[in-house]
């Protein structure tokens, strides 16, 4: 399954908002509509924006015009693309080395090339991340477990196999997982129509539950461990996921059950000192008060609507990267982590 694909100058991608009733690929040669993609979650996940958001950036290299202000219209571009979301770092990691390819070769006829090459390094890296994390995270889970995930970190979400689902997946290749419980994920059902979509594919037992369930199943014994994505990881461990996320955290912590954060080095923004310092995202108020255009909550009602939480690093057990697992105190851990260069984003 190919959440998104270049193709000789078109990117294809799964409109995830019709998944799983529909699945349905749009093929795009314009910047503007991966930009739309990105920000009404057509296209998400933080590893995935990164690299869809790097291939709007070619895109963007073959719209007509003088060859001496390509590099300025390629540069608005990548300023469109980082607007649409502020949380996942992912994102502006992405647009950083794509501007970084504009400032060297300028106006020169090879900066298409160019900008395909890099967004295809950023494409493969990711792939070999999602493979490295998954056989890491999946040597931490014992034999026989179930296993608790929420929200949607698997192959929709980046470019490869996913993060917490690969490891979930590869945990079940090598015959440790017995099932896994989905939280259902609201007010957007990332979980009930992603991750339960994928495991049943992959034919893992799945349990869909709603998100006010976990602290039951924990408290049955039900779960061995909890595997979780991440939007962007602050220099102490801690962690931006989807909102839930740090409730999740804080039952598992309860009941004395592991908690991993699965997810790529990009994902970690050394220059965010803590958890405090990243823009949470706010989404639509008519996400909450809606259910797939039916209105479930009476007019004139306040929302307050974040699309992440932050989990404190003391509820994390280790962080899983293509790096290896980082264990407790995060921040000396991660300082030892080879990183890319500060990103510009919403944070710097």
């Amino acid at each position: 399954m190919k959440t998104l694909e270049w193709c000789t100058g078109e990117l294809r991608f799964l409109d995830q908002t019709r998944l799983p009733l529909e699945e349905s690929t749009i093929a795009t040669r314009d910047v503007a509509v991966v930009a739309e993609a990105i920000r009404s979650l057509r296209i998400r996940g933080a590893p995935a924006i990164g690299v869809a958001a790097a291939y709007g950036v070619v895109l963007s290299a073959a719209t007509d015009g003088s060859p001496s202000s390509l590099p300025r219209r390629v540069l608005d571009a990548i300023a469109m693309l980082r607007s649409t979301r502020p949380t996942a770092v992912n994102l502006f990691a992405a647009l950083d080395r794509m501007a970084h390819v504009v400032e060297t070769a300028g106006a020169s006829s090879s900066l298409p090339s160019e900008l395909e090459r890099e967004a295809r390094a950023i494409e493969q890296e990711d792939v070999e991340a999602c493979r490295r994390i998954s056989e890491y995270g999946a040597a931490l889970i014992p034999p026989g477990s179930s296993v608790l995930t929420h929200c949607n970190a698997g192959a929709l979400a980046t470019a490869g196999m996913g993060t917490a689902l690969g490891v979930i997946f590869e945990a079940h290749a090598q015959g440790k997982i017995v099932r896994v419980y989905a939280d259902e994920t609201r007010p957007l059902l990332q979980g009930a129509r992603l991750t339960t979509w994928e495991l049943i594919h992959a034919g893992i037992e799945t349990v869909l539950i709603t998100d006010n369930t976990a602290g039951v199943v924990m408290a049955r014994g039900m779960i061995q461990a909890v595997v979780v994505g991440a939007d962007r990881i602050a220099a102490n461990g801690d962690t931006a996921n989807k909102v839930g996320t740090y409730t999740v955290a804080v039952l598992a912590h309860r009941h004395a059950i592991p908690f991993y954060v699965a997810a790529p080095t990009s994902t970690i923004d050394r220059h965010t000192p803590t958890g405090r310092d990243i823009v949470i995202e706010e989404r639509d108020p008519s996400e909450v008060t809606s259910l797939y255009g039916r209105r479930v909550a009476p007019e004139g009602v306040g929302v307050f609507s974040p699309a992440f939480d932050i989990t404190p690093n003391e509820l994390i057990t280790s962080i899983v990267t293509e790096q290896g697992v980082l264990h407790p105190p995060f921040d000396s851990a991660i300082d030892s982590l080879r990183l890319r260069p500060k990103s510009i984003g919403p944070n710097s």
